[in-house]
């Protein structure tokens, strides 16, 4: 007993060590990581998992999810392809999990608060039957929605409380719009809180350009999408007292959405610019762990470059949006003489067509197609695919 008792503090202990990159660059497998499981993956352990896949020159996709339907298609994929999942939740995209008939007051947020944390709590009851480790997330949360910020971190402690974990992986706090130093300053006031409980924060400095779900920066002026060294290293200054682990959504010209090739001049050799100015103060060659915001349509050589110069994940929205409701389209397509009515298509004018209306039918072809789509993601980002 007490040798068993031994073996499970040095677990519990290794589990909570956050690794070196030489460490984590030697093992053959993410699996090697201490703690790692399948199911949801939290503190050092999912940390752990980002600065794995810095290490191995890779990024993880994160999916952005609006029901179980495209949560399930995410966890099948990362399944099928022996990789773990990122799962996150937007504001809009959490009310519409929890139900649109529900109140979702602005200030309050009601429903957004309930459809996240509902959101992480499906994904924490399946993924482990999946098999593979999965990572959960809030995205963009601006100065107007900090009460749906709040409201998380609120059942984050309380879970914690439960469970010695947060409900959590992760969670973006986007004040880009803010200038730098409330910006900052708001990030640090939250971070401190989720410190404790090991919740890693992602944050936003410079502007994601475009309309990402109801926010519409399209007419930012051009100079807003352009982090700069300075604005970076203030960040690492006031955030890494706090924890390590933290993310940094820094701006080199990314836009949400879809565009015709060539009117998005991505600049990803500023990240390594912004990593090159950092270094050598702190006697580290990539200090920065950058998130790829507005990766959608973006080129195959920009995504690889932004990868190289030490981006750990690239969210991936708009692309996904097409897939799902492309596997809806080339259904009815294929099957539109059974749609038309519940009786009656090109067998019969007395033939039923239940088969073909069923949701189980044309949901599912959308979860392939965008099953497909989220693979895709993972050798996009040159994730080592099983």
């Amino acid at each position: 007993m007490a040798s068993a008792d031994k073996k499970a503090r040095t677990d519990d202990a290794a589990s909570s060590t956050i690794l070196s990159q030489a460490a984590l660059g030697a093992m053959k497998s993410y699996w090697e990581i201490p703690g790692m499981k399948a199911g949801v993956v939290t503190g050092v352990v999912a940390w752990n998992l980002l600065q794995y896949c810095k290490a191995k020159g890779f990024a993880l996709p994160s999916f952005n999810c609006t029901g179980t339907s495209t949560c399930n298609a995410v966890m099948e994929a990362a399944a099928k392809i022996g990789m773990p999942a990122y799962i996150q939740f937007s504001e809009g995209g959490s009310a519409f999990f929890a139900g649109k008939g529900l109140p979702n007051e602005k200030g309050k947020l009601q429903a957004s608060i309930l459809g996240a944390c509902a959101g992480a709590k499906y994904v924490r009851f399946v993924a482990p039957t999946y098999g593979i480790p999965v990572l959960v997330h809030s995205d963009h949360c601006a100065k107007k929605l900090l009460p749906w910020f709040d409201g998380m971190l609120k059942e984050d402690e309380e879970y914690f409380a439960k469970h010695g974990e947060p409900l959590f992986s992760s969670h973006m706090l986007d004040l880009s719009e803010e200038p730098h130093e409330e910006n900052v300053g708001i990030c640090a006031k939250y971070f401190k809180r989720m410190a404790p409980m090991k919740i890693i924060l992602e944050m936003e400095i410079g502007i994601t350009g475009g309309v990402e779900d109801g926010v519409d920066n399209s007419g930012v002026a051009k100079d807003k999408l352009y982090s700069t060294p300075e604005d970076t290293e203030l960040v690492y200054n006031t955030l890494s007292p706090i924890s390590p682990m933290f993310t940094i959504a820094a701006a080199f010209g990314n836009v949400h959405g879809v565009y015709k090739p060539g009117n998005v001049k991505l600049q990803p050799e500023l990240l390594d610019k912004f990593q090159k100015h950092l270094g050598p103060k702190v006697g580290e060659p990539k200090p920065f762990n950058f998130v790829f915001h507005g990766g959608s349509g973006s080129e195959k050589k920009d995504i690889e470059n932004a990868v190289s110069y030490g981006v750990v994940k690239m969210n991936v929205d708009t692309d996904t949006q097409w897939a799902y409701w492309e596997g809806l389209l080339k259904f009815y397509k294929a099957n539109e003489g059974y749609l038309q009515g519940q009786i009656g298509n090109p067998q019969g004018e007395d033939k039923p067509n239940k088969s073909y209306y069923d949701p189980r039918k044309w949901v599912r072809t959308s979860e392939e197609s965008m099953r497909n789509r989220v693979m895709e993601g993972f050798k996009d980002l040159k994730a080592p695919i099983a």
